[in-house]
């Protein structure tokens, strides 16, 4: 780590805390997708007060923003990317090693998103300074990007051309190791809801005057079951039922399914088009109508190669976290509770790609911006070891010093490898060649449909349903 480098170190423990502070408390907020609005003002307002040019509302999304600040002929251009939405069901209280919901059944940050937008923060507040202190020209542009639980925002911004000029883009994503990948990553998806309308009618005296729309959605599900056989190994398709009737002996005449359907991006329009045409078969077999909205509409990963071994580069100089005997002892009750293998705080630093790890299903918006510009994506630690996202575990851990301690680490990281890119014109010449070798081989298009719009309300009633009893939680930045 030269002088420059333990300089912005230096800088970013100064400010930390307050850090720490804002991370908790959107942890406490804990607000679905599109419903963001605490977190992403909080974010926002701490930016703009920091000197950023904040434009709130981007892409049609209320709570999307992009802060941007630059100096000198604003070259070359540095992205981040920052989430801040939660998950529906998974409230826990924070530093519990077993499953104890805060408010039960209330959303909470079950995949850390609650340091990842803070993280981007500190990021580009101290790189702010230590441009201005060094006389460094560039611009740094951070993307407040809702909704990536439901895999909404990154496309509509992309859409929007919000991404433009942008030489380079560090995303970052709350872990259980200090890692980054290059190369293929996770499965494209299609996300969407359908909704048949049928006719109601007493179903014990004359079932005959109506049309099920639970019976569409049932065949539906009938159908997209049968598809599994036929699709490749690399496919994930699973639904849930939103609304089917509310009394067995009324007829329903509305009733809605929502879709995740994941695959290569070769492969995943196909294997959408195919879901669509178990929707109308559905609906010819029991005589209802039907309508699709989709949610979004995502490409895999495609992290840039040398992007990433410079981050690696730099998650090396930060180096493996000491942790308390406080914080072991946390982490092993909590791996006893869970029945993850018992290790404490002991995770790898890595280096990863296809060769290397297999592929795994999940999915990201990221995506997008991948083919957009050249991207990475740093894994930092502030879960326990071996706890999965979308879990009890993770929200926990995600309120703790050992997430204080994984932010400003990944922070550092994020920090030194824009450093780097902006003092070193080399490296973004050879970040930008690989790129162009990809644009080549996958020209980008949007999966979205034509006239696509960001789901906004879609989970309004649900947060509304929990946010009075959350309130009392929520804690002061």
């Amino acid at each position: 780590m030269n002088a420059d480098k333990l300089a912005i170190a230096n800088g970013m423990e100064a400010r930390q805390e307050k850090f720490w502070r804002i991370s908790d408390a959107i942890w406490s907020y804990a607000e679905l997708g599109l419903e963001e609005y605490r977190s992403s003002k909080l974010l926002a307002d701490v930016l703009e007060a920091a000197g950023f040019k904040v434009d709130r509302g981007i892409a049609v999304m209320p709570t999307a923003f992009v802060a941007t600040w630059s100096r000198g002929s604003g070259q070359p251009a540095i992205g981040f990317l920052g989430e801040f939405d939660a998950l529906p069901m998974l409230s826990q209280k924070a530093g519990v090693p077993k499953k104890d919901p805060l408010v039960p059944g209330a959303p909470g940050h079950g995949c850390s998103h609650n340091t990842m937008g803070t993280v981007q923060a500190l990021t580009v507040i101290a790189l702010k300074e230590v441009m201005e202190r060094k006389g460094l020209s560039g611009t740094l542009k951070l993307f407040g990007s809702p909704a990536e639980e439901i895999l909404t925002s990154r496309p509509f911004i992309v859409r929007a051309g919000l991404f433009q000029g942008t030489d380079v883009v560090l995303d970052c994503h709350g872990d259980s190791a200090f890692q980054v990948a290059y190369g293929m990553e996770g499965t494209a998806m299609y996300s969407f809801i359908v909704t048949f309308r049928g006719k109601t009618a007493h179903a014990g005296s004359f079932p005959w005057m109506g049309r099920s729309a639970t019976d569409a959605v049932e065949l539906m599900h009938a159908g997209t079951e049968r598809m599994r056989e036929h699709l490749p190994t690399t496919q994930r398709t699973h639904w849930v039922t939103l609304e089917g009737g509310e009394a067995p002996n009324v007829v329903p005449d509305r009733a809605s399914t929502w879709y995740f359907i994941r695959d290569l991006d070769e492969n995943v329009e196909n294997n959408f088009q195919w879901a669509l045409d178990c929707a109308k078969g559905a609906a010819l077999m029991t005589q209802t109508t039907y309508e699709v909205k989709t949610l979004g509409a995502i490409h895999q990963r495609f992290p840039n190669k040398r992007l990433a071994e410079l981050v690696f580069e730099n998650i090396k100089a930060v180096g493996k976290l000491t942790y308390t005997d406080e914080e072991e002892a946390f982490a092993r009750a909590m791996q006893t509770e869970a029945g993850y293998p018992m290790i404490g705080m002991d995770y790898p630093l890595k280096l990863t790609s296809p060769e290397s790890e297999p592929l795994r299903g999940g999915s990201s918006d990221v995506g997008d911006v991948t083919l957009v510009a050249p991207t990475v994506s740093l894994r930092f630690p502030v879960r326990v070891p071996g706890s999965p996202s979308h879990h009890w575990t993770v929200v926990s851990a995600s309120k703790t010093s050992i997430a204080h301690k994984g932010l400003t680490a990944g922070a550092k990281v994020l920090a030194f490898s824009a450093f780097d890119l902006l003092t070193d014109p080399k490296i973004l010449i050879e970040i930008r060649k690989e790129f162009a070798e990809l644009t080549v081989k996958r020209p980008y298009k949007t999966f979205l449909p034509d006239g696509a719009q960001p789901p906004l309300g879609f989970y309004t009633d649900l947060m509304a349903k929990y946010r009075g009893a959350m309130e009392k939680f929520y804690i002061k930045p």
